[in-house]
Order: C-alpha cells, then sequence, then structure tokens
C-alpha cells in the first residue's frame, strides 16, 4: 500500500459554514487580537485555524485574516 504525497489526515468538507459561535469569534478578532490563552479559555473553534480563517502574529496572538473577514462581510449580507 502506498500513500499519496498529498494526503492529509484532516477532512476538510468541500463547503465551510460557520457556527454561529466561529462567527461570534470572527467578528470579536476583528475588533482586537486575543492572546492564545484568551482563546482557549473562551474556546476558539480550532476549525477557524485549519481553514485560515485566523492565524498567529508577530506577536504570537490570534488575528482575524483576510478570508476571515470576506467570511463575515458575506454571512452579514
Amino acid at each position: 500500500m502506498t500513500l499519496n504525497a498529498n494526503y492529509s489526515p484532516v477532512y476538510h468538507a468541500p463547503h465551510f459554514e460557520p457556527t454561529v459561535d466561529e462567527l461570534a469569534a470572527l467578528k470579536h478578532l476583528e475588533m482586537e487580537n486575543i492572546s492564545v490563552t484568551s482563546a482557549l479559555k473562551e474556546h476558539v473553534s480550532g476549525r477557524l485555524y485549519e481553514h485560515g480563517f485566523i492565524a498567529k502574529n508577530a506577536h504570537g496572538q490570534l488575528t482575524i485574516t483576510d478570508t476571515g473577514r470576506h467570511l463575515v462581510r458575506r454571512q452579514n449580507n
């Protein structure tokens, strides 16, 4: 049995639908960056990081990406 070099053990559905909590977290990140410790306390979803909607900045804080901002705008329309 051979493994495909592009194999990823994490399944990503073809279309990402954020939960209400994930949208709230993205909206919070639009206003201010948060530390990883705060994110853990607030139970920020790892799916946001996996899909590239949030990222760590140079200071190690979580921040919203342009893709995350686009998702928030799309959900508000």
